[in-house]
């Protein structure tokens, strides 16, 4: 079976981090129901939709210097739903909308494959960061559910989620860091106390 598809986007900056930095080395964002609007298994380019706040996040990001992707489950793919060239062709409607992302990583595979980067596994998120060269342990995951988290936690990442009306009052009650929307979850993975320390609302302690 082969791994996720990749994407690349403009060369990255360069990490921005070091021993005692306490901002992500990356942030990456889920697609559906986080930068974009849930439809399901989308391929066309038409029906992309930013969810509130999605420019104002993403803009936040790269304004600190830090690499922003995205990774995103598409069982379509698997499914006979969706071929790659519509992936690619909404991957570059998210763009015209939001710019350009340093990563994409996409996973095909559909829920009974046995693959290892569908999230909630830790696939996705391990392959943006060797193609970003970060460790997954400096970066940190936006997304809106609870595999979201899982892909998170299983990666070393940091997760924060943004619940919206099909995210499950036990995904929220798990999730550890909420925020109510995605400029606040940017806001959250950027902040730093003036220890040096991050803080974030809505964290499990």
């Amino acid at each position: 079976m082969t791994g996720p598809w990749l994407f690349d986007g403009p060369v990255p900056p360069p990490p921005r981090y070091d021993a005692d930095d306490s901002l992500p080395a990356a942030v990456l964002f889920d697609r559906d129901g986080t930068l974009v609007t849930d439809v399901p298994y989308n391929g066309d380019p038409e029906r992309v939709a930013l969810m509130p706040s999605a420019r104002e996040a993403v803009d936040a990001v790269r304004t600190a210097g830090i690499p922003a992707g995205v990774v995103s489950n598409q069982s379509g793919v698997a499914r006979g739903l969706l071929t790659r060239p519509q992936v690619e062709a909404v991957r570059r409607r998210v763009e015209e909308l939001l710019g350009p992302f340093a990563v994409w990583a996409v996973c095909p595979h559909g829920p009974g494959d046995g693959c290892g980067c569908r999230k909630p596994a830790p696939g996705l998120v391990l392959a943006a960061c060797r193609r970003l060269g970060v460790p997954a342990g400096r970066t940190a995951l936006i997304g809106d559910i609870g595999a979201d988290m899982e892909a998170a936690r299983a990666a070393g990442a940091r997760g924060v989620l943004v619940p919206t009306p099909v995210t499950r009052p036990e995904e929220i009650a798990t999730a550890g860091t909420t925020a109510p929307d995605l400029l606040d979850a940017v806001r959250l993975v950027l902040s730093r106390s003036p220890d040096g320390v991050s803080r974030t609302v809505g964290e499990s302690r």
